[in-house]
């Protein structure tokens, strides 16, 4: 027996005749639906019939999320009656598989015996004789009925002796991967083929009979999206170059509505000679009859789409829903054909077409024609290629896996559209098609518990309560989804410090990447900012056209949450300007041939955004501090002279003082009276991306050796971080390191930052910590409070944990890693966004805020 590989196989047959024993040799455990375990599922008894049609629904509810999944399914029960099997056909047209029927016809007498033998099987033999009779009036009804393979076994001999031989469906290439030269509408415009095809870098000889031998570049196929005939001035010429380069095996064809209208016309079916028909028709003429029926031949050959490449890549003529990609049917064929409509006319009398592709989501690359378009444009991973070549347009290619349009533009305009698609008195849009569909997220893509594919982490689970939280905080306050195309992740510091007086310290960040097997790191110094995302775009086309903003300026700068940086527009654009003037200065837009660019940076002073924070929390306390335990030392040192015991008290109140008093001092460090863009400082340490390159693969010695270039610009706004190399398995390079961190934390620095020398490193247990963060003892009293250095204080501290804090961090690195992946690969908003979101809903997750 040879079925396909993806169908519902549906065993028929009256009990005793072996239908189970029959499935468990042929087909796997998880692939086989046993409706007698279904009534064990529900009841606790195989057996019992009160139960069969709550099994039957768990049955057919399984049977459903299998074949949703593209699984092949078998349904073990007796389906002796029609209206037992209805619904099963039925679910296999839903879901667009063949149904099968495996039919054991075996004499009653031996499902008699056998059943005879079953202690489960207490009935008489009248069950077994009304169960066949049913099944041998219904037999001959199965194909009917709309099963597509019947077979039917009538003795043990021959159900011992079948094999099953699962066939894949003719539109499952994904072992084919390519490259692929997808070309779209061709309509009889051969010339503009030949040259589209040099263009491609196919060579192109003269064969017998005048015909073009194409020979394509090593490696490479081309695939034709159908509609190779009508309206064009060359069609027999198109078809047969077509056809001979499929029948090389150099190209694939899927079939067009106008192949396929026309195969029918030459088949002496009654169709409408129109739509450009009779250009076909006139021009075949002139052939052979044995060309026309090789036409026809080829044409009915043609299979409605193909899954390419491991399933990355779906090619049809109208394009391809992602529930019918790979499947075979009726409602398949006829959407590869003509899409979908909503079975209204527009004003030009043609079938209005629902935009399928602007709800698409599937994972696969979709690739059709169909209606032309002036220019092909990426909505939700698909795009439509035809360019209306016969319409005076263009003939376009897309190169797969490139990612690559090549065009060549029509010759002459050799038909007249139903319906305009150039109006060359219009402005382009403003934005493109995905654009505009970007304008409103949908809630449906971030609500609900989610999992999220990574390229470093695999998969990251946003819990449903943690997106509500991310929600609440995108919708009041983050800027435009466009423009936040990156978040940085959270940072987790070094384990506890053992050193006395200390939280924190490099050796315990030295220890942990010289255990994950990273041997060199860099210790950049820890600007007491705010952290500081900027995007800054060549003007304001580049913004609308790569970004889809409008009206918005050069860029924006925004906080780690997503917010704007700057309250006043007007002073968020003067500081772009002088970032972008940096640019300039330093040649950076025709070094990395960009429009835009995207930067991981320090802002500051802290103050500058942190104000209301600083008032009304630090400010606060330590003037309350002061004050407070000013009065209580006078105190108590009155009491004291007048003879109180209280000196152990005074000793204790006096250190609490001078706790506060550092306390104060150390905020203040990172306070400045700022009245312009002159009074900042902005500290970039990563160039994150541009166009067409996400800057990971480079070390972070990179990263600064560049920065410092962009920084000598403009040293006014912008600064260069200072850093040094330590080799973690060299006492001396490590002393050398420690030395450096006490000397910035001695004159007031917060500490530096430790990361591996690569942007991203993996160790025996997956990518390491991308960078752990180690901070001054000054510094930790703005964190922990004033008087945390205090002996019993310190002890408590010392017992915290950075487990969490560091799975978050990593969670969150590979979020934003893969979000701006994904934007600069320019795929839709809603997979960018759905990282970028991931990474603020992750924030709310419980982790001590201190660490």
């Amino acid at each position: 027996m040879t079925i396909p590989e993806l169908a519902l196989v549906v065993l028929i047959g009256p009990s005793g005749c072996g239908k189970s024993t029959f499935a468990r040799k042929h087909f796997r455990a998880t692939e086989v639906l046993s409706s007698d375990y279904c009534r064990g599922l529900v009841s606790d008894d195989e057996n019992n019939q009160a139960a069969t049609m709550d099994a039957f629904e768990v049955l057919h509810f399984i049977a459903r999320k299998r074949l949703a999944a593209g699984k092949l399914t078998v349904v073990d029960a007796t389906n002796v009656q029609p209206e037992a099997r209805k619904p099963l056909v039925e679910l296999a047209r839903e879901f667009h598989c063949l149904p099968v029927a495996i039919v054991l016809n075996l004499p009653e007498k031996i499902c008699h015996e056998r059943n005879k033998g079953r202690s489960d099987r207490e009935f008489g033999p009248h069950v077994i004789r009304q169960q066949t009779q049913q099944l041998r009036r219904s037999m001959r009804g199965l194909e009917r009925e709309g099963f597509r393979h019947v077979f039917t076994l009538e003795t043990p001999e021959e159900i011992e002796a079948v094999t099953i031989e699962r066939q894949p469906l003719w539109n499952n290439l994904r072992h084919e991967h390519g490259p692929f030269d997808i070309i779209g509408d061709i309509h009889g415009c051969y010339d503009e083929l030949l040259e589209l095809l040099g263009k491609l870098g196919y060579g192109l000889n003269s064969g017998r009979d005048d015909s073009t031998v194409v020979t394509p570049p090593s490696g490479r196929k081309a695939v034709f999206l159908g509609d190779l005939v009508d309206r064009g001035p060359k069609i027999p010429e198109v078809l047969k170059l077509v056809m001979g380069m499929v029948e090389s095996g150099n190209a694939l064809c899927v079939p067009g509505n106008h192949d396929m209208k026309l195969m029918r016309k030459l088949k002496g079916r009654n169709v409408q000679v129109t739509h450009g028909l009779a250009n076909s028709l006139e021009q075949l003429e002139k052939e052979t009859e044995e060309f026309r029926n090789k036409v026809a031949a080829f044409v009915d050959d043609l299979v409605s789409h193909y899954v390419l490449d491991d399933g990355k890549l779906v090619v049809a003529h109208a394009g391809m829903k992602e529930e019918m990609q790979g499947r075979g049917s009726g409602a398949v064929r006829e959407f590869a054909l003509f899409g979908e409509t909503t079975g209204e006319s527009d004003e030009f009398g043609l079938p209005i077409r629902y935009d399928w592709a602007s709800e698409y989501r599937g994972k696969a690359m979709v690739v059709y024609g169909h209606t032309p378009v002036p220019d092909p444009e990426w909505l939700n991973r698909t795009m439509n290629i035809d360019t209306g070549c016969v319409f005076g347009g263009k003939l376009t290619a897309l190169r797969y896996p490139e990612r690559e349009l090549i065009s060549v533009p029509a010759h002459a305009t050799y038909a007249v559209p139903a319906r305009p698609f150039i109006n060359l008195d219009a402005q382009a849009p403003k934005l493109s098609t995905q654009q505009a569909l970007d304008d409103v997220l949908d809630m449906e893509d971030v609500l609900g518990k989610r999992i999220i594919s990574t390229r470093l982490y695999h998969n990251v689970t946003i819990r449903e309560e943690n997106g509500i939280a991310a929600l609440e905080v995108m919708s009041r306050f983050a800027a435009n989804p466009k423009w936040l195309i990156y978040l940085p992740p959270t940072m987790s510091p070094t384990e506890t410090s053992q050193e006395a007086g200390l939280l924190e310290h490099p050796a315990e960040a030295f220890a942990y990447y010289r255990h994950e097997g990273i041997p060199t790191v860099i210790c950049e110094e820890k600007h007491m900012g705010s952290r500081a995302i900027v995007i800054v775009c060549r003007d304001e086309d580049v913004a609308r056209q790569r970004f889809g903003v409008v009206n918005e300026g050069i860029g924006i700068v925004y906080t780690r949450t997503g917010r704007r940086f700057f309250d006043k527009a007007e002073v968020e654009q003067e500081f772009l300007k002088r970032v972008h003037a940096a640019l300039t200065s330093a040649k950076f837009w025709d070094e990395f041939k960009t429009g835009w660019f995207c930067f991981d940076c320090e802002l500051m002073p802290w103050s500058a955004k942190a104000q209301e924070l600083l008032k009304q929390q630090y400010a606060a306390v330590g003037s309350a501090a002061k004050e407070a335990l000013g009065e209580s030392v006078d105190t108590l040192r009155k009491a004291v002279g007048r003879g109180l015991d209280l000196n152990e008290l005074l000793d204790r109140t006096v250190q609490r003082e001078l706790m506060a008093s550092e306390f104060i001092e150390a905020y203040r460090r990172y306070c400045w009276v700022v009245e312009s863009i002159n009074d900042l400082k902005l500290a970039p340490f990563h160039i994150l991306a541009n166009e067409g390159r996400v800057h990971t693969n480079q070390p972070h010695t990179w990263h600064m050796e560049t920065l410092a270039r962009f920084c000598a610009a403009d040293p006014k706004l912008l600064l260069a971080t200072p850093y040094k190399i330590v080799d973690v398995t060299i006492a001396k390079s490590q002393t050398a390191g420690i030395e450096w961190w006490n000397e910035m934390t001695g004159r007031g620095g917060e500490g530096m930052v430790i990361k591996p020398l690569d942007f991203i490193s993996k160790g025996s247990r997956g990518i390491v910590q991308p960078a752990v963060k180690c901070r001054g003892r000054e510094y930790l009293r703005i964190i922990y409070g004033p008087e945390y250095t205090a002996i019993e204080n310190l002890e408590r501290l010392k017992t915290r944990a950075v487990g969490a804090k560091r799975s978050l961090a990593l969670r969150e690195f590979a979020l934003g890693i893969e979000a701006l992946e994904r934007f600069v690969r320019e795929e839709p908003l809603r997979r960018v966004h759905e990282c970028v979101f991931g990474v603020l809903a992750l924030e709310s997750e419980p982790v001590d805020p201190r660490l």
